[in-house]
């Protein structure tokens, strides 16, 4: 082992430092070579200055890589496509091999399809190795073609559940020269929720696929020795509050106080409160609230959850010997030195959701109902859009002038709801807008605004916690022994992220109440959270687009993005798992929970949640006598092997792969065509002109090709013009290896909002090189391709948030466009950019494309770009001319922070910057 206590000096105080960074620090120690990794940057680690702004570059080296199907496919892709490039620039194809460990789990491409039968499973199952036959042979010539690179096939678990249930080992061991080396387990993942396995005192976060091919292949994450908030917690949670309510406040707080870029470590008192199940569930949630990582120290709780998931007896000891060794161990008197404190004390956490469209916006459960009414006003028809005043005078007449609401406030704080559905419908008839609906069955109801089509019980982020899933179970035995059921037009779905989670509600007796409900087991993958809903019920579907009407899912997942979740939903909700049943029983967001009733029994009286709740006592004592060590030691057995499913897969065979020109699923990448073994050097970007001009908090789920594929999108028209039908398109996520169809459908989504194109939702835009007619991104990036202009994004606050999603990067660049110009960047997708060649610049402090006059009309010059061939240049000077009148001129910050970020822009993006690397070695 690497010893932290021999890192002694003039103002080391290695003691001190916080958690993460003693694992830095470690890293550091262990890879130190003298040129990439030297003496200064330990002691850089080891002097932390807690409250300077980050400067100081490391060159960070992850133990192993863990990746998704839906990015790893792609990383596949370009690793096959790099041997070949190096073949033909001279090199040996043998180099573009993983050097450290790389593990991949296919959890991201079955869809519930099939949902609330017994059958859900199998069928969902086999329609998913019928859509995906191509990429999972690929995968597996992958898994025999690279070495130390292993897969876990379809219908497992979810990635971040199997990391930490299986993959994590909390402390590595690795062979080195005849030695046995112990060192912190540390990873970079190709999903941001990566993040989870820092519940378990794992070090990691998410990257996009092209940074993680460049730590597959041995080169060290480039990064700024951050600033790292210390979050104290203290106090238990109270009794009706779940892991999904202390996330939920988290998220808001952290987003609140600003931690993008950031460490966020939890410490005191309260942490060993925290079983470790809701630490993964907080770790998980860290992109949502913006920080790299959320992460939890090690103490008892860790190696009490490894025991509990199987973990050898040796490895156990393991852990706990060199955490205390290392200073790794928690005390919770010990406070570190921390860039900025918050506090939390659990006791106030109260039932929560989030929405309609942001996870960061949470609404106490008791002020739902209201939230819902008042939120409703954005997502009716504009065009016939109730007239607000009818509103404003409901709540005159609720509140007089010289009352206020809060001298209103009901039992649990929210003011009396005023019937905004009712008033609205009075005034012209759009907000409240009823749809028949006639089942096959001849079951008859109505559908309005604000009805509850999807009820999901889905995510890594909740289906990994034993307390929120068994608390849905037993939430769904009473509403069934009272004789409630779900309402009809609610789609839904259980999607475990582990099959422990099946065991255990077999062996509690629970999957039959359950099934009663609708929720049958429809998979084991991400499906719901990662917009793989499946279709609503078709008669619903149809209702819903005829009525216009603005329905909602409710999720246990960590994203609601706009668009994300259904193209027919467009209000998405999170809530725990047995929030997700009681409005499954509710059917409609228009209800509060506390109050209203659910439904009736057997004998007609009303039933509340509250006569339904379990409490948490019922909970912990179905937790301890259902739930044993040896179903994770009989569940991952063996996870690698797969079922006769996978194994009976004909599998290519080869170093190289035998690309099939035919293929829509699988395409040899366009990145290397061409390369020399030199790069050019970086030039000046003149006449560009805009692609998009976008709003704020424009997330990679608004860039990035995600869902359905329309027939008549330019991904569509693709597919069947090369013989796929449309009942054979699948999902964007599953073509993630066809580069074509993923320039189509980039910058696609049916939710975003391009200013150059008022009146418009989704991929369009204007070609002005041409008479300014409305028409798809893709088309008119194809036309300013053939005219050789570059092209340039303009954007707001918070550009790329959201997922670490390669191609969001990849599809901006393959469409041509060479800078974008934000107001602030999240942190991934910035970096992605750069992976992928394309300048990230920022407007001045203060200024926006609106306050210098920018319509995105103009043609843009920036001059200083060739700076960037020596150094870092602090800003470039961009020129936007208009047709008529003035240029605009202002200097934009650039957004390429270290000489490692700079290498890879020199190189036209890191993946080039690799292959050259190792072909000069």
């Amino acid at each position: 082992m690497y010893r932290l206590d021999a890192v002694q000096g003039d103002g080391l105080d290695v003691a001190s430092l916080p958690y993460s960074l003693k694992v830095l620090l470690e890293n550091l120690l262990r890879t130190e070579d003298g040129a990439n990794i030297t003496a200064d940057d330990i002691r850089a680690v080891a002097s932390w200055d807690a409250q300077a702004d980050p400067s100081k570059e490391i060159q960070y080296t992850p133990a192993r890589v863990i990746m998704q199907d839906f990015t790893g496919v792609p990383c596949v892709v370009d690793l096959a496509t790099m041997r070949e490039a190096m073949a033909d620039l001279g090199g040996d194809a043998a180099k573009i091999n993983p050097l450290a460990p790389t593990e991949l789990v296919i959890d991201h491409s079955v869809i519930a399809d099939v949902f609330g039968t017994p059958e859900a499973f199998e069928r969902n199952v086999e329609i998913e190795y019928e859509r995906n036959r191509e990429r999972y042979q690929f995968l597996r010539w992958g898994q025999s073609a690279f070495d130390d690179f292993l897969v876990v096939p379809p219908g497992t678990g979810i990635v971040h559940q199997v990391n930490i249930e299986h993959l994590a080992r909390t402390v590595f061991t690795r062979e080195v020269d005849g030695e046995t080396i112990a060192y912190p387990d540390t990873c970079v993942g190709t999903d941001s929720h990566t993040t989870m396995v820092n519940g378990l005192g794992v070090v990691g976060w998410g990257v996009g696929g092209i940074e993680a091919e460049a730590a597959m292949l041995g080169q060290p994450v480039s990064m700024l020795i951050p600033r790292v908030v210390g979050f104290k917690l203290s106090g238990e949670l109270p009794e009706g509050a779940t892991a999904t309510d202390l996330v939920l406040t988290i998220t808001e707080m952290l987003r609140e106080h600003g931690v993008v870029g950031k460490f966020v470590e939890f410490y005191g008192s309260g942490v060993a409160a925290v079983p470790l199940a809701n630490r993964a569930t907080i770790g998980n949630m860290s992109p949502e609230y913006g920080s790299t990582i959320a992460v939890f120290p090690i103490d008892d709780e860790t190696t009490k959850y490894l025991r509990l998931t199987g973990r050898s007896d040796e490895q156990i000891a393991l852990v706990e010997a060199y955490a205390k060794e290392q200073g790794l161990w928690h005390d919770p008197d010990h406070e570190p030195r921390y860039s900025e404190y918050l506090e939390l004390d659990l006791s106030t956490v109260v039932p929560s959701i989030a929405g309609p469209k942001r996870p960061q916006d949470r609404i106490s459960l008791s002020d739902g109902k209201q939230s819902f009414r008042g939120a409703l006003r954005n997502y009716v028809d504009h065009e016939a859009e109730p007239n607000i005043g009818a509103y404003d005078e409901a709540l005159q007449e609720s509140f007089p002038a010289s009352d206020s609401p809060a001298a209103h406030e009901g039992a649990h704080g929210q003011t009396p709801a005023v019937d905004y559905l009712s008033c609205a419908a009075k005034d012209n008839g759009r907000a409240s807008n009823p749809q028949l609906v006639t089942l096959a069955d001849g079951t008859k109801f109505e559908v309005d605004h604000g009805a509850v089509t999807i009820a999901a019980i889905t995510s890594c982020t909740n289906t990994s916690n034993p307390s929120v899933m068994i608390g849905a179970a037993l939430l769904a035995k009473n509403a069934v022994e009272k004789g409630l059921n779900r309402k009809p037009w609610v789609k839904t779905s259980l999607a475990p992220g582990s099959k422990v989670v099946m065991d255990y509600y077999e062996r509690a007796g629970l999957t039959p109440y359950l099934d009663k409900l609708g929720f049958n087991l429809v998979g084991y993958g991400c499906t719901t959270c990662i917009g793989n809903s499946g279709p609503l019920i078709p008669e619903v579907s149809k209702a819903v687009n005829d009525g216009d009407l603005a329905v909602a899912s409710v999720l246990s997942g960590n994203r609601n993005f706009e668009g994300r979740i259904n193209p027919d939903v467009k209000m998405n909700y999170l809530a725990s798992p047995p929030l997700v049943v009681a409005y499954a029983l509710a059917g409609s967001m228009d209800l509060d929970l506390f109050n209203d009733p659910l439904g009736q029994d057997t004998d007609g009286n009303d039933v509340y949640m509250k006569d339904i709740w379990p409490s948490a006592s019922e909970i912990e004592d179905v937790v301890a006598h259902a739930i044993g060590s040896e179903m994770f030691t009989d569940g991952y057995a063996d996870v690698f092997a797969g079922d006769e499913r996978w194994t009976s897969l004909p599998t290519p065979e080869g170093n190289t792969f035998d690309w099939a020109g035919d293929s829509t699923y699988v395409r040899k990448a366009p990145y290397f065509d061409g390369i020399a073994r030199e790069p050019d050097a970086v030039t000046d970007v003149s006449g560009a002109r805009v692609l998009l001009k976008l709003g704020d908090s424009v997330t990679t789920d608004h860039i990035s090709p995600a869902g359905a594929i329309k027939k008549d999108s330019p991904a569509g028209r693709y597919l069947t013009e090369h013989g796929v039908e449309q009942r054979s398109f699948n999902s964007y996520g599953s073509r993630r290896g066809n580069h074509e169809v993923m320039i189509r459908g980039t910058f696609a989504n049916i939710r975003l909002r391009n200013q150059l194109a008022p009146g418009t939702e989704g991929g369009f835009t204007r070609q002005l090189n041409g008479d300014g007619e409305v028409t798809t991104v893709y088309d008119a990036a194809q036309s300013y391709a053939e005219d050789g202009i570059p092209l340039v994004v303009l954007s707001g606050k918070e550009y790329g948030s959201g997922s670490s999603r390669d191609w969001a990067a990849k599809g901006t660049a393959l469409l041509g466009v060479r800078v974008v110009i934000a107001e602030s960047y999240e942190r991934i997708h910035r970096s992605n950019l750069i992976g992928m060649g394309v300048l990230p610049l920022q407007y001045p402090e203060g200024q926006t494309a609106e306050s210098l006059g920018l319509t995105g009309e103009e043609t843009f010059d920036f001059s200083g770009v060739t700076a960037l061939n020596d150094g870092i240049p602090e800003t470039v000077h961009v020129t936007a001319t208009p047709a008529s009148g003035d240029p605009i001129e202002f200097d934009a910050v650039v957004r390429i922070d270290t000489p490692g970020e700079a290498g890879y822009y020199r190189n036209g993006g890191i993946m080039q910057y690799v292959l050259r690397n190792l072909l000069a070695s």
